[in-house]
């Protein structure tokens, strides 16, 4: 069992910003300590992060990425695009991947059934092994008043992460807007 990833992104009037352990497993190994699992797409305008296997993960990213330039950086036009492309394509509705994409405006998770999926409070989103402790934490931090910058709420959620998940280490990774 493949397992892997802990990705967290957050949205704020401060800006926006994503981050990623560097943990690869499988089984109960682990496979790759420093793994980059995030990255800029659209001349750096928008941020995504996957979770799940690598090469379909890069499938995905190679895909998004043109449909990204063909609707000239409209992130929320080129998810709903993204996910009709996804759904018709018997070879991507097999894929084992799910990516978070944001910008500014928009933040969108990306599932491996073709579904896209809106954070309900529109600023936090996590998937990944670890992801439901680093949105935990993140939830907290921001719920109750954390004067953290964005890109240190998402550093510290995801360091809690990697205390309690064993798919997820201290080797973060992150990108900001």
């Amino acid at each position: 069992m493949f397992h892997a990833t802990t990705i967290l992104a957050y949205k704020s009037e401060k800006g926006a910003v994503i981050g990623g352990d560097g943990q690869v497993t499988f089984g109960n190994c682990v496979f790759k300590g420093n793994a980059t699992k995030i990255r800029t797409l659209y001349h750096g305008k928008v941020l995504s992060g996957f979770a799940g296997s690598t090469a379909d993960a890069f499938s995905l990213f190679d895909m998004f990425e043109r449909i990204l330039e063909n609707k000239k950086g409209d992130l929320l036009k080129s998810v709903m695009e993204f996910s009709k492309e996804w759904r018709k394509d018997k070879y991507l509705r097999r894929l084992e991947a799910m990516m978070i994409v944001l910008d500014r405006e928009h933040i969108f998770i990306l599932s491996g059934t073709g579904d896209v999926v809106e954070p309900e409070d529109g600023k936090i989103a996590a998937i990944g092994s670890g992801g439901n402790y680093a949105l935990s934490a993140a939830r907290a931090m921001d719920r109750f008043g954390s004067n953290l910058e964005p890109k240190d709420l998402v550093l510290e959620s995801l360091k809690i992460a990697g205390e309690l998940c064993i798919y997820t280490n201290q080797n973060i990774k992150i990108l900001e807007l």
